[in-house]
Parts: C-alpha cells; structure tokens; sequence
C-alpha cells in the first residue's frame, strides 16, 4: 500500500486516575519527569498536565488524565492507559487515507488538543460502516511541527547510511 503520511514516532501516552494528584506525584515526584502547568478541557471531560521526557523535537509525553465528571463521558481514567500518539508528518492525508481504507475515527474529527496541535483520534472499536478500528486501543495521531519531521527525516538518513 502507498500511504501519503508516514507515522514518524511516538509524540505520547496518556494515562488516566480518579486522582490527578496522585498521578502528578508518581510521574514527576517519583519518576522525575517534568510537569507542565494543569489543563481543562470540557469538551473532552478531562484535567490534567502533562509530564515530559527529554526536550526538543525528540521529547514524548505521558498526558496524566482526571475526568471532570466521573459519571460523563468521554471517562479519560478507564481504562487507565488511555491513549497511544503519533507524530505523523501529514495529518489532514493520513485521516483522508485512513478512512477511504475503513478506519474508524471517533466524533469531532481533525480538533486541537491541549498544546493547540492538530490531532485526530482512532477508535478503539470497529463498526459496520468502519470496519477497522484499535482493536481495543484508542490511537491519537497528531501533526507534527516542521522541527519534528527534520528530526525524524535526520535519524531516518543517518540510519540508511550507517
């Protein structure tokens, strides 16, 4: 298959609890990654902040996830790894490909998640009209930055020549 995107690594993962505090403890105090200012979003029903490893166009984040209402949904603590990302150089073409293929995205489609970027998710489950899904796993794809994508462009060359 030729696709017009290519998934070029991880951006993130997203963990979710009942108990922001606790994750914030186990992630930055515990593990020693660093903490980013709390977020809301009530159109996704979560706080949260993110924790980072590394820095640069090569940093992944662990997105730590509180629902704002237990009892609404999107419910971002359960299961409690919520979400694998990845960084894709063409996103609007990925969801473009991925649907005429019979991926199945959840609601709202290409939307800015908590840092402003541009993402899309996968649902974990297949349906009748979308027969291809996560298989269980919900899968964000998010647009890389131009920084992101000489990064990934420069490990890919130098992995080829070495």
């Amino acid at each position: 298959m030729s696709r017009p995107f290519r998934i070029l690594g991880v951006h993130h993962i997203a963990v979710g609890n009942a108990d922001l505090a606790r994750l914030r403890h186990l992630w930055g105090d515990v593990l020693g990654l660093s903490l980013g200012a709390p977020f809301a979003l009530e159109s996704e029903n979560v706080r949260g902040c993110i924790a980072r490893l590394e820095t640069g166009a090569h940093t992944v984040e662990v997105d730590l996830l509180q629902p704002l209402d237990a009892g609404r949904k999107p419910a971002p603590h359960l299961p409690p790894l919520n979400h694998i990302a990845f960084w894709v150089d063409r996103l609007a073409e990925a969801v473009e490909w991925l649907s005429a293929q019979g991926v199945r995205f959840t609601p709202g489609g290409i939307r800015r998640g908590a840092e402003g970027r541009e993402m899309a998710f996968i649902h974990p489950k297949a349906s009748e009209e979308f027969p291809v899904g996560g298989e269980g796993v919900m899968i964000e794809l998010v647009q890389a930055p131009p920084a992101v994508i000489a990064a990934y462009a420069t490990i890919a060359d130098a992995t080829r020549t070495a």
